[in-house]
């Protein structure tokens, strides 16, 4: 579509009037409403993995301009789809915005979890609505920073937690909100997750690779010695000519730079953290925590007001705080409000880590999901076996008559999500995205990602990979972001988990 000022007018205007875009809670477009025949243009930001999916939903919406994506094989892959084939490729946002910024109406962000955060600022101050991953970002300070960017230019926002668009889950949060199970007193939510590699020692570089190869041949060296039989000729310097040469070959095809960006340099190492696997490291992803609850606690933050908490706990298997453990328990305490008393929130992940058994019995559930949902109140309790709430039961009351707003249909929850967004930018009207940055999206990341500071706090797990004992609790001040027991706590480096430090070349605030 054709506008008759530039974007760049378009920020400055805002910037002058913000303090009428931000109302309370609420949004004010700043958007006009467009005609339902002007196209808008769309540009997706990573586009493998659910970036594939989250390309294509928006491709059945708008015009894509342009992609980006740091793996040129995936880049080339999408590139040849249908109604790709004419996206000029980047494997550097900041070159794509650079070019196109001014003729862009939407964007989809869908990158490892250390980028959502500087991608989406970027966009949204260039006045792009966006359509973001989950979670959100991966430290908390860019949770709130988004919502306050959204709300200041008046975009339209929405994240990648698809279970909100789910008549299922829209009608449970409308049932829960309406009393039925009586005072609230627990939520619980566990996990399967994590599907990638976590645990402690994973890090490796060709120095460790060198090192342990040229150390296998001295064991080897020394065991013929002790036999008195001939040394085998050594393995090390082949193994390390074939690994360097893997890793040279891979990085042809991937633009290593961009895919690190904001975060501390390191080796590249084939499969260690492309594709997938950033999820189990601290510098580039938020565990099973960030990548699950933003979807599991969709019902549950929004019926249960499950915002700004006040202390977290936890206990896992161990880790040397670079990748995560490989399970966890934390314990939420959230304050009392006018709609329930003071509650707990349990989180627990990795298969077979769920909560005691007697907290289902007491409802009659005698055999529990792997993953799933349960909200305990005084007269009944709310249970889900599904990740996205999409299935649910309501255990020693009956659903009373509720009304709610409906999705939009276009095929399945995931379009229905994206579709969403395209209907607000046509309407100028940023609140019916229900998962919207300032209303949903960025307090409920703020709650999920306090968890994992309470992990980092928990570092000491058992012996032979069991769980440890509780790790040092974290009192938290929601409104103004910071640690209050911070000076007392023995654990290293819990505050860089809230704001993080960007790369030079890249822009927080």
């Amino acid at each position: 579509m054709r506008r008759q000022s530039s974007r760049r007018d378009f920020i400055k205007n805002v910037s002058v009037t913000s303090a009428g875009v931000y109302v309370g809670h609420g949004l004010v477009s700043r958007n006009p409403a467009l005609s339902a025949n002007e196209e808008l243009n769309v540009v997706s930001i990573g586009v493998g993995g659910k970036g594939g999916s989250d390309s294509s939903n928006a491709s059945q919406f708008g015009n894509v301009v342009a992609i980006c994506d740091v793996d040129r094989n995936t880049l080339e892959s999408k590139g040849k789809s249908d109604k790709f084939q004419n996206a000029e490729r980047f494997t550097d946002y900041r070159e794509l915005f650079a070019k196109h910024g001014k003729k862009i109406d939407i964007a989809t962000v869908s990158t490892p979890d250390h980028m959502h955060g500087p991608v989406t600022l970027e966009a949204m101050r260039l006045g792009i609505s966006c359509y973001t991953q989950k979670p959100l970002t991966r430290t908390i300070y860019e949770a709130r920073l988004l919502a306050t960017v959204a709300a200041e230019t008046g975009v339209c926002t929405q994240m990648g937690n698809q279970g909100t668009a789910l008549d299922s889950s829209r009608e449970a949060i409308a049932q829960i909100k309406s009393g039925v199970l009586g005072t609230l007193k627990e939520v619980y939510a566990w996990s399967n997750r994590p599907i990638w590699a976590q645990g402690p020692n994973r890090r490796m570089t060709m120095e460790r690779f060198s090192a342990e190869a040229n150390q296998a041949d001295a064991e080897a060296a020394k065991k013929a010695a002790e036999k008195k039989e001939k040394a085998p000729e050594p393995d090390a310097p082949k193994l390390i000519a074939k690994k360097k040469e893997e890793i040279a070959k891979a990085l042809e095809r991937v633009d290593w730079k961009s895919w690190i960006g904001v975060a501390p340099q390191r080796e590249f190492w084939p499969g260690l953290y492309h594709t997938f696997q950033f999820r189990g490291w601290w510098d580039f992803g938020t565990g099973a925590l960030g990548d699950m609850a933003c979807h599991q606690l969709t019902v549950p933050f929004a019926s249960c007001g499950l915002r700004d908490p006040i202390s977290v706990q936890a206990k896992s298997t161990g880790h040397y705080f670079d990748s995560f453990p490989a399970s966890a328990v934390i314990k939420f305490e959230f304050p009392a409000t006018a709609e329930r008393p003071a509650i707990p929130f349990w989180w627990y992940d990795r298969k077979g880590n769920k909560p005691p058994m007697e907290v289902f019995e007491k409802w009659g559930i005698t055999s529990v999901s792997d993953s799933g949902v349960m909200i305990v109140g005084e007269k009944g309790a709310f249970y889900s076996s599904d990740d996205y709430c999409g299935v649910y039961a309501l255990k020693g009351v009956d659903k009373v008559k509720v009304d709610y707003e409906k999705a939009e249909n276009k095929g399945n929850n995931d379009l229905n999500n994206m579709y969403e967004l395209f209907r607000a930018k046509r309407a100028g009207n940023p609140k019916i995205c229900k998962s919207n940055f300032v209303d949903r999206a960025g307090p409920l990341t703020e709650t999920i990602l306090l968890g994992n500071l309470a992990v980092w706090a928990a570092a000491t797990g058992g012996d032979n990979g069991s769980m440890g004992d509780w790790g040092e609790k974290v009192e938290w001040d929601a409104k103004n972001l910071k640690v209050t027991n911070l000076a007392s706590l023995k654990t290293p480096r819990v505050a860089d988990l809230i704001k993080p430090k960007y790369a030079a070349g890249y822009r927080l605030d």
